[in-house]
C-alpha cells in the first residue's frame, strides 16, 4: 500500500477521499489550513467539520499548514513521506474566488505552485493528483463534454484552476514526477459547508422556505455525490493507467435546477419554487463525457441524483444542524 499527503484533506471533498483511501489501506496525512469564506452561521462549516473530525477520529495525522507556506509544506512532505500528493486545497467556490479575486489567485494559483516546488524539493513523491473543476471548459460548446473538449474559462475560478493545470504538467513534464488532472463537477452530499446550489436548495426546503431558480431553472450541471469523487481520486493516485492523464470524474450526465428542485419538493413534502431572472454569470455547463475514466480506471459512479439526494436529505434532517443554526441566529 501506499503514503497519501492530501492538502485540504480535512474539507469537503478531502475528508471523504482521505475516508475512501484509508478503506483501501493506504496511509493517509492531511495537511490543511482550515480556512472558511462563509459566515459560519449560514456555511453550518464548524458543525460539519466537527462531523468530519469524528468520522476520520485519529486514522490520520492532521498537520495544520498553508499551501502558501513553503517551509512548512516541504517541512510536512518530510514528515509524511508521501507517495503521492492530492492537491485539493483551493478556495472551492466560484463566486468566492470572482469576490475574493486576489487571494483566489494566491491559494488555488501561487498555492499549487508553492506545491509543485515542495515536491520537487522531496526526494519522495513520485504523483501528483491536481483536483481541478469542469469551469474550465467554460461555455460548452458540445455536450457530453470531454477532456478535449476546448477550455476557455469565463471567471477567476476557472481560469485559476487551468493555469493550474498547466503548471502541474509543465512541472510533471521538466522534472519527471508523474500528475493526474481530475476535473470534478458541482460536488454535493453530507457536511458540504460551502453553500452550493444543492445545499442552499435542501437547507431552504427542510426550513420551509422557498427554492429560486434563476431563468427558471434552466441551468444543466453535472452533479457528483462526494463518494463518487472521492473514489475517483482514490483511483487515481496510484493507478499506472492514471498516469499523465486528465480525467472528468464526474456523474456523468447533465440535469437541471429545475429538476433538482423537483427530486428535493418529492423528498420534503410542500416545497415551493419561485422563478427570477438569471442571477450571476455562470458558463453553460451540461454532462461530462466520464468513458476515460471508465476505461482506464474502472470508474463507475453510484447513486442517481435521485438517490444521492435522498441520502443527502436524510442526513441534514438527522444531523440537527438547522436546528442549532436557528438557536446561533436567534441568539446574535
Amino acid at each position: 500500500m501506499g503514503r497519501v499527503l492530501i492538502t485540504g484533506g480535512a474539507g469537503f471533498v478531502g475528508h471523504y477521499t482521505t475516508l475512501e483511501l484509508l478503506r483501501l489501506g493506504h496511509e493517509v496525512t492531511i495537511y490543511d489550513a482550515f480556512l472558511n469564506y462563509i459566515d459560519p452561521r449560514e456555511s453550518h462549516y464548524l458543525q460539519y467539520l466537527a462531523m468530519r473530525r469524528e468520522l476520520l477520529a485519529d486514522a490520520a495525522p492532521i498537520i495544520r499548514g498553508d499551501t502558501r507556506n513553503a517551509a512548512a509544506l516541504t517541512a510536512a512532505l518530510a514528515q509524511a513521506k508521501p507517495d503521492t500528493v492530492i492537491h485539493l486545497a483551493a478556495i472551492p467556490l466560484a463566486n468566492a474566488s470572482n469576490r475574493f479575486s486576489e487571494e483566489a489567485t494566491q491559494i488555488n494559483l501561487n498555492g499549487t505552485l508553492t506545491m509543485l516546488e515542495a515536491v520537487r524539493a522531496s526526494s519522495c513523491v513520485q504523483r501528483v493528483v491536481f483536483a481541478s473543476s469542469s469551469f474550465v471548459y467554460g461555455n460548452f460548446v458540445r455536450e457530453p463534454a470531454d477532456e478535449d473538449h476546448p477550455t476557455d474559462p469565463i471567471d477567476v475560478y476557472g481560469g485559476t484552476k487551468l493555469a493550474g493545470e498547466a503548471l502541474v504538467k509543465g512541472f510533471g513534464r521538466r522534472f519527471g514526477v508523474e500528475f493526474v488532472i481530475a476535473r470534478l463537477s458541482a460536488v454535493y452530499g453530507p457536511t458540504d459547508a460551502n453553500r452550493r446550489v444543492t445545499q442552499i436548495f435542501v437547507e431552504k426546503a427542510l426550513l420551509g422556505q422557498p427554492l429560486t431558480l434563476d431563468d427558471g431553472g434552466t441551468s444543466r450541471v453535472d452533479f457528483t455525490y462526494c463518494e463518487d469523487a472521492a473514489r475517483g481520486l482514490a483511483l487515481t493516485s496510484f493507478d499506472p493507467a492514471a498516469a499523465n492523464e486528465t480525467f472528468n470524474l464526474t456523474r456523468g450526465e447533465g440535469r437541471s435546477l429545475k429538476e433538482l428542485a423537483a427530486i428535493i419538493a418529492d423528498l420534503v413534502p410542500g416545497t415551493v419554487t419561485v422563478e427570477r431572472p438569471a442571477g450571476e454569470l455562470r458558463p453553460e455547463r451540461g454532462g461530462l463525457d466520464i468513458s476515460r475514466a471508465r476505461r482506464l480506471l474502472g470508474y463507475e459512479p453510484a447513486p442517481s441524483l435521485e438517490d444521492g439526494m435522498e441520502r443527502y436529505v436524510a442526513f441534514v434532517r438527522e444531523s440537527g444542524v438547522l436546528g442549532v443554526a436557528r438557536l446561533a441566529t436567534t441568539a446574535a
